[in-house]
């Protein structure tokens, strides 16, 4: 009888070791998995922050005062890809960058949903030049949105356009090929994370 309950108790414990070798491999996977998503998070925000400093270097080749308004801002975010465009039901997307002091303070996503006859698509560069600390507080506490009478400045190449504070901002948008007639801003949504939180 002892015999056979140390057998059962060898067999127990055996089972035991292996079903936590499993768990500790299938923890590790896990953690590489994690980690490969974060360098890869990493790089893309590290490309997406690239993309946005070459956005802001084409937005003030390209209009006249757009510099000293830049250096004036107490901080602005800059969306260096937005998709928009569809049949019919459209939107935009796009993910950019806010900075501060020249700084990179956090990470923003804008979303738009327009219902309306559209018909193809287009790209282009978008930033929001905050006046004033109060409206980049309210930017920064997530849920900001654009109201639908608000309109943006369209910056093309070779075409210099003065660009003036509205309100406490300064919205412009430059095409990223070809010319842009129109560009509604109105109805955008964004949210904010700062760069600890993202």
């Amino acid at each position: 009888m002892r015999f056979r309950n140390s057998i059962l108790s060898g067999l127990m414990m055996l089972f035991l070791l292996s079903g936590m070798q499993s768990v500790a491999q299938t923890d590790d996977e896990n953690w590489d998995e994690k980690e490969n998503e974060q360098m890869v998070d990493a790089d893309k925000k590290q490309q997406l922050i690239r993309d946005a400093k070459d956005s802001k270097q084409a937005f003030i080749k390209n209009s006249s005062n757009l510099k000293e308004l830049f250096d004036k801002a107490v901080g602005y975010v800059i969306f260096p890809n937005v998709g928009k465009g569809a049949y019919i039901l459209g939107g935009a997307a796009g993910n950019g960058v806010l900075f501060e002091n020249g700084k990179v303070e956090g990470f923003a996503e804008l979303r738009q949903l327009d219902i309306g006859l559209q018909i193809g698509g287009q790209a282009y560069r978008q930033a929001i030049l905050f006046q004033t600390q109060s409206e980049l507080d309210n930017f920064k506490k997530g849920n900001y949105s654009l109201s639908g009478n608000a309109s943006a400045v369209i910056i093309e190449k070779g075409k210099a356009k003065n660009v003036e504070f509205n309100n406490g901002r300064a919205i412009v948008t430059m095409p990223k090929a070809g010319a842009m007639v129109e560009v509604s801003v109105g109805g955008q949504k964004f949210e904010y994370a700062s760069a600890g939180d993202y």
